[in-house]
């Protein structure tokens, strides 16, 4: 048995994430940070816990498949905390550096397993009390959606994957000789401070604008990240960005209670930040509130992932007794999400294009960079956001 667990702010720290679905937020980090505390001191492995998930995911079908309300409502208890085990899981990974590879394979796997075979339970055990043919179409449904939300977060993710490893390549083959700093990214910025304060950073971002927007199709100096970049040492402001020569200025506060003055003059120096959420902030100018208000709760902003449509199809439905209103009202709401962030991405994608284009206009001006503020290097600036 470990005895070196550190106390219950520490474990929150390590292994929750900076930000997540508001339904693991709200009603199950509360109950599965404490049991993973509980859990790091004994000799229960991630994996076990997996496979605990699994079996209670596959009682919460046994429960189903019997179509009374009152086991639909055992079914739906019994499936929360199949989902509590299946949050503790990576939990204790991160809190004892025991995860592995196969672990979140099988986590992944034992997810579709879980659902499919409650999805079928559920609809089965509801066809046989109201012999509604729907039901039989609803369980293809729920696994259709429930595989169609993983399989387009895979391709998302490997899209910008490929923008960004593009755009560190241009980078590299254009200021190799000039030993770049290392390139970051606006939205790991954020990520790694969730607690940016937007509204100031947009005013600050349109009082310290130079220049003028240079290209048709970037954003006007009152929308985020737009204007002109100032560079560090003066150089020549670059298109489809905007002045941050102060950014550090509003974590210095914070950095004071951490860091000697020799400490805040590295924070100072700077990296470039490249933006390929221009176009979409441009669009939808108050979605940055809204993050922002969001991330400091560490909510975010996909309200309707798998994880909301799954607790909406096997909690609130079966709970409720309304199984069929409620799994077309998921459903539609995770299609709505689903598309907006396909939207996101085609937005992205311009951007993206954009950049390249910008890279080979001005390939010779290596002063610049296209879509690029200023972040201090290492931790994020409060004013940075994405």
């Amino acid at each position: 048995m470990r005895s070196d667990i550190p106390p219950l702010s520490e474990v929150r720290r390590i292994t929750q994430k900076k930000r997540d679905a508001w339904w693991t937020v709200l009603l199950v980090d509360p109950v599965a940070t404490p049991l993973v505390r509980l859990t790091a001191r004994t000799r229960i492995t991630p994996n076990q816990i997996t496979w605990g998930a699994l079996l209670l995911g596959l009682g919460s079908a046994a429960c189903f498949a019997m179509g009374d309300w009152r086991w639909l409502v055992a079914g739906a208890v019994v499936y929360h905390l199949s989902f509590i085990l299946d949050c503790m899981d990576g939990k204790t990974a991160r809190l004892t550096g025991t995860g592995s590879v196969f672990g979140a394979w099988l986590d992944y796997i034992f997810d579709r397993v879980r659902v499919m075979f409650c999805a079928v339970a559920l609809m089965a055990g509801q066809y046989q009390r109201t012999e509604d043919i729907r039901y039989v179409w609803l369980a293809a449904a729920v696994i259709f959606l429930d595989g169609l939300r993983y399989i387009n977060s895979l391709e998302i993710f490997k899209t910008r994957h490929t923008m960004r490893k593009q755009i560190k390549g241009r980078i590299r083959a254009a200021r190799r000789a000039e030993n770049q700093v290392e390139l970051a990214f606006m939205e790991d910025l954020l990520r790694d401070n969730p607690e940016a304060d937007v509204e100031q950073d947009l005013r600050r971002a349109h009082g310290e604008t130079v220049g003028t927007v240079s290209e048709p199709h970037a954003v006007p100096s009152t929308a985020p990240a737009t204007g002109t970049v100032q560079a560090a040492a003066g150089g020549v402001a670059g298109p489809g960005t905007y002045a941050a020569s102060d950014r550090a200025e509003p974590a210095e506060e914070q950095l004071s209670e951490q860091v000697g003055e020799q400490d805040r003059e590295t924070v100072r120096s700077r990296r470039p930040v490249i933006d390929l959420h221009q176009e979409f902030r441009h669009r939808f100018p108050w979605y940055l509130r809204m993050r922002s208000f969001l991330l400091r709760h560490r909510i975010r902003t996909h309200l309707i992932s798998g994880i909301e449509f799954q607790m909406g199809v096997f909690i609130v439905g079966p709970l409720l007794d309304q199984v069929l209103a409620v799994t077309l009202v998921s459903g539609v709401l995770l299609l709505v999400f689903e598309l907006a962030i396909v939207y996101k991405l085609l937005l992205s994608t311009r951007d993206f294009a954009r950049t390249i284009d910008a890279f080979d206009r001005e390939a010779p001006a290596v002063e610049t960079l296209p879509h690029v503020t200023e972040a201090p290097q290492g931790e994020a600036s409060p004013a940075v956001v994405a």
